[in-house]
Parts: C-alpha cells; sequence; structure tokens
C-alpha cells in the first residue's frame, strides 16, 4: 500500500526500467526453477541407479556367501544328508541294543513284544558254502539212538577280503619217438606280454582307480595288507599299457556316437601337472554323450589342454545334427552356421531364477520357478510311462507343454520392461528371452531332453575322481583316463558290471580282429 504512491510518483522511463527489472528477476527464477528440477531428475535417476547397483551387490554377495558357506551350514547337500541318515540309524540301533539289554531279564507280554524287522533275502547269485553243526554224538543219555526229523537253516553273509591266487599255466611237452616232432600249446594271449597281471587282475586296477577313485598309492596299501607287495611303478605301467590297448575301443565308441542325431555336450576342468612345469595347468575334459531316449547309450571323453572352441569343433568336424549344451560360446560358430542345431538347457534358464529366489526371496522368480516346475513335472510323467515313445513325448508337449510355454513367454516379456534393466532379475529374464528358440525345441520332437542334465550326471565321475587323484600327470594321461572312464561310464548305462566287462575284454582283445571291434563296446557286448 506504502508502495503505490510511490510508484504514482514515478517518471514512465522509470516505470519501464523497474518493468524491465521485475521481468529479468522473473526470468532467472524460472531459469533457476528449470536448474533446479534438472538437478532433482539427475538425482532421482542416480538414486535408482545405486538402488539397482546395490540389488545387484546385494544379490551376487548373498550367492558367495551361499556358495563358499552353504555346504558348511545348516544346507546339507546328498551326500551329506546320507551321512547324516547313517549316523541315525547307527544312534537308532545302538539304542535298540541296549534296551534288549535292559528288558533281557523282563518278562514280555503280548503287547510289549519287540516286532522284528522284516529281513530282506540274501541274493540268489553268492556262492554258498554249508556249515553243518551237528551233536558230537548220536547216542541219547537213555542209551537209545537218535533219529534225526528235520534241520533248521539259517543264513549269514560273510565276506573274503579280495585274493590274491598264483595261476601256474602247465603245457606239457609232447614228442613223438618215430618222427621226433615235438607238440605243445603255445601260452594264451595277454594284453602285456610276459606280464604276471590277468585281466582279471587289471580289470580290478583299472575299476579301483577309475570307477572306485582308488590312486594307485591307496591300491598298493591295501595289496600289501594281504601279504602282495605291487610297486607303484608296475601298477601304473599296467594301466598306462590298458589304456592304449583300449583306445581303439574308444575310438570306435566316438564312431558310434557321431552317427547319431542329438547328441549332449558339455565339459569340466581338471588340473594337469606335468613334470617339466613347475605349476599346474588347468585342462579340460569335453563329454559327449547320447541321449537317455537313444536306444543306443555311451558317452565318450575327450581331454583336451582347454576350453577352447577348436577342440570341439575338431571333435565333431563333419557333424550334423542336433547339439544339445548350454551356453558356452565355443560351439557358436557351428550353429551359426547352420551345421548344427542348438537345443537349449532349460535347466540353466532356472537356475537363474533360483540364484534369484534362494538369495533375496523374489516373488518375481518364485512365479517363474512354479511355471518351470510345470515343465518338468510333465516329463516326469512321460518317465513314467514304459516304453514311452518318441511320438508320445511329442504329443503330450504340445498338448501340455506348449500352453505353459507360451505362458512363461508372456510372463518374462511383461517383467522385462517393468524391472530395472541391468538388475540380476533383468539378467535372468534376458538369458531366457535371447535362448528362447532352443530352450523351446524339444517341444517339436520327442527325441530330444528338456535340458543338459544327462550329460552333466555324466561329468560326475570326474568331479569325485579329481577330489582323489587331484591331478592328471600330463595330457597324454589324461586322454589315457578319459579312454578309460569312457568304457567304464559307458558299461554303467548299459546296466553292465564294469569289472566283468573289462575283464572280458582284455582277455579277448589281444586276438579279437580289428573289423570286429564294435562286438567289444558296451552296447552290443556279450560275456563270453
Amino acid at each position: 500500500m506504502n508502495m503505490l504512491p510511490h510508484l504514482s510518483q514515478l517518471t514512465h522511463e522509470q516505470l519501464l526500467e523497474f518493468t524491465q527489472q521485475l521481468a529479468m528477476q522473473n526470468q532467472q527464477l524460472v531459469e533457476d526453477k528449470q536448474q533446479l528440477e534438472q538437478s532433482n531428475q539427475h538425482l532421482d535417476a542416480k538414486v535408482q541407479h545405486l538402488s539397482v547397483l546395490t540389488q545387484k551387490y546385494e544379490h551376487e554377495l548373498a550367492l558367495f556367501k551361499r556358495h563358499k558357506f552353504a555346504q558348511k551350514n545348516e544346507h546339507l547337500t546328498a551326500k551329506q544328508i546320507s551321512l547324516l541318515d547313517e549316523a541315525v540309524e547307527e544312534d537308532i540301533a545302538a539304542v535298540d541294543l541296549e534296551l534288549e539289554r535292559l528288558n533281557a531279564d523282563q518278562p514280555k507280554s503280548a503287547e510289549t513284544k519287540a516286532i522284528k524287522p522284516k529281513r530282506r533275502p540274501l541274493p540268489d547269485h553268492l556262492a554258498i558254502i554249508r556249515i553243518e553243526h551237528e551233536p558230537a554224538s548220536t547216542q541219547c543219555s537213555c542209551g537209545c539212538t537218535l533219529r534225526r526229523i528235520g534241520e533248521d537253516l539259517s543264513e549269514k553273509l560273510n565276506f573274503r577280503p579280495a585274493q590274491f591266487y598264483k595261476e601256474q599255466h602247465i603245457r606239457g611237452k609232447w614228442v613223438c619217438d618215430q618222427c621226433n616232432t615235438l607238440i605243445q600249446e603255445p601260452m594264451p594271449a595277454y594284453v602285456i606280454d610276459k606280464g604276471i597281471a590277468t585281466p582279471e587282475l587289471l580289470s580290478h586296477v583299472l575299476v579301483s582307480k577309475y570307477a572306485d577313485h582308488l590312486p594307485l598309492y591307496r591300491q598298493r596299501l591295501i595289496y600289501q595288507r594281504v601279504g602282495v607287495d605291487l610297486a607303484c611303478s608296475t601298477l601304473s605301467e599296467w594301466v598306462g599299457q590298458c589304456g592304449v590297448q583300449l583306445e581303439p575301443l574308444a575310438e570306435a565308441l566316438k564312431q558310434i556316437i557321431l552317427q547319431q542325431q542329438v547328441i549332449h555336450a558339455d565339459e569340466t576342468p581338471v588340473t594337469v601337472m606335468q613334470i617339466a612345469e613347475k605349476k599346474p595347468k588347468k585342462g579340460y575334459v569335453w563329454a559327449y554323450a547320447t541321449t537317455q531316449y537313444n536306444s543306443i547309450q555311451a558317452v565318450i571323453y575327450d581331454f583336451q589342454p582347454s576350453r577352447s572352441g577348436q577342440h570341439a569343433e575338431d571333435f565333431l568336424k563333419g557333424w550334423q545334427g542336433q547339439l544339445i549344451c548350454d551356453d558356452y560360446s565355443g560351439y557358436k560358430a557351428r550353429f551359426a552356421s547352420g551345421q548344427m542345431i542348438e537345443v537349449g538347457c532349460m535347466a540353466h534358464a532356472r537356475r537363474k531364477f533360483h540364484e534369484l529366489h534362494v538369495t533375496g526371496k523374489s516373488l518375481i522368480a518364485e512365479q517363474a520357478l512354479q511355471l518351470i516346475q510345470q515343465l518338468y513335472q510333465i516329463e516326469a510323467e512321460l518317465r513314467e510311462i514304459p516304453d514311452c515313445s518318441a511320438e508320445q513325448r511329442h504329443q503330450r508337449r504340445q498338448q501340455d507343454s506348449q500352453p505353459i510355454m507360451r505362458q512363461l513367454y508372456v510372463w518374462l516379456k511383461e517383467y522385462q520392461d517393468k524391472v530395472p534393466k541391468s538388475s540380476p532379475t533383468a539378467k535372468a529374464i534376458n538369458y531366457s528371452l535371447k535362448r528362447w528358440s532352443a530352450l523351446s525345441r524339444y517341444l517339436d520332437d520327442g527325441n530330444l531332453p528338456i535340458d543338459n542334465n544327462w550329460i552333466e550326471n555324466q561329468m560326475r565321475p570326474w568331479a569325485l575322481g579329481r577330489k582323489n587323484w587331484l591331478f592328471a600327470g600330463s595330457l597324454r594321461s589324461g586322454q589315457r583316463a578319459a579312454n578309460i572312464m569312457t568304457l567304464i561310464q559307458s558299461a554303467k548305462l548299459n546296466g553292465l558290471d564294469p569289472y566283468a566287462y573289462l575283464s572280458d575284454v582284455l582277455k579277448r582283445l589281444p586276438t579279437h580282429k580289428m573289423k570286429d571291434i564294435e562286438a567289444l563296446l558296451p552296447h552290443n557286448w556279450k560275456p563270453a
């Protein structure tokens, strides 16, 4: 109110100048406001970015802690749970025995009488040794002769430690006195000529090392306990020569696998400690196998010095078909050229969401896991069908799995735009979407599995083995081990006893014709 008279006293020029100043001040205020808004937007973006980074780092930290501490904490592996079950059963048996002793002098009523568990019958194939328990005298104390009216039979399971024995091969010399002709049967041919080891002993050494994961020095200690001292150098020589002799079978099995239209592939590291090197190096075992739906059950291991994709390129050279694998880039060149068709692994896609769920309890991850679990439930039901054909699997997948896959795809696309692009959740979603064609390929072919777990199971012997023998002595010894484990694991896949299989093969191999080598492969083998 006081300014109005004052303003009224101003000249026109002064009013104009004052108006300009107010306009300039107003313009400055507008610019300051815009700068503040821009600064606020920049801070909001920075806060959002930091929030995403925090979420990412928290997820990675929880994942690392789980990997490092889970097996030492309350999270038990299947093997640890098995050990716990054994300990509990031992405690129960001990407590039962103590209670039995405490109640030994007390009469048992019909209600308190203990129910003995039904004992599992012993296998029929075991050799039987009869042990007769008869009275020292059949004369009764009254003077009469006792008459046998029957018997009771009880079976006990006994064990005899591994026994060595000598085989003395005696070859008679026969001569004709008329023409002085000498006849003598030749010695049978052996894998290790003029060696002391029989095929059975060689098979036992190989199976102990590569199936039971007993290093040679441990085997030597076991043999010493039964009175036989075999030098580690001798055992090593046997293994080395057997590896060379069995190499043609591994090569023949490789050719069989490369004739299949669908193959699994995977790889795992194995430490290589060479004599001339001061530091250990990392080698890799590559595994290739037929699917569990194939009539031919086989796996072959290829030992290589690195994880270079060139090794897979060399092994699969000339092969065309569908390769089931993880997302390893070593196979991408063949996929891009169209020489091979990629079949994705749903287990790897599931694993991304599972890690999110266990580390952050993500509700989004839980929804994905529920849909994927429905797919696996259908596969489990198909495995329960006796002699389920590829056509049956195809029809069931088209009918039940296809709608679930469509639902999963829509769900992934919906949440792809909702979650921050660099978050762990976004990475899990993008992993599946980028490989969607490969992941859904199994729906259109009943010969394809849903994942690559079959070959990962065939890698377990290597994981167990390297914990015992720790490293391979060289690339050559690594490939030798790969050849032997190829035959042992393939024998297992065909329901064979590796010891019986190798014993027979090593016995027949020296005189077996190379053109008939396929008859000795595990899926074709028949006992002599």
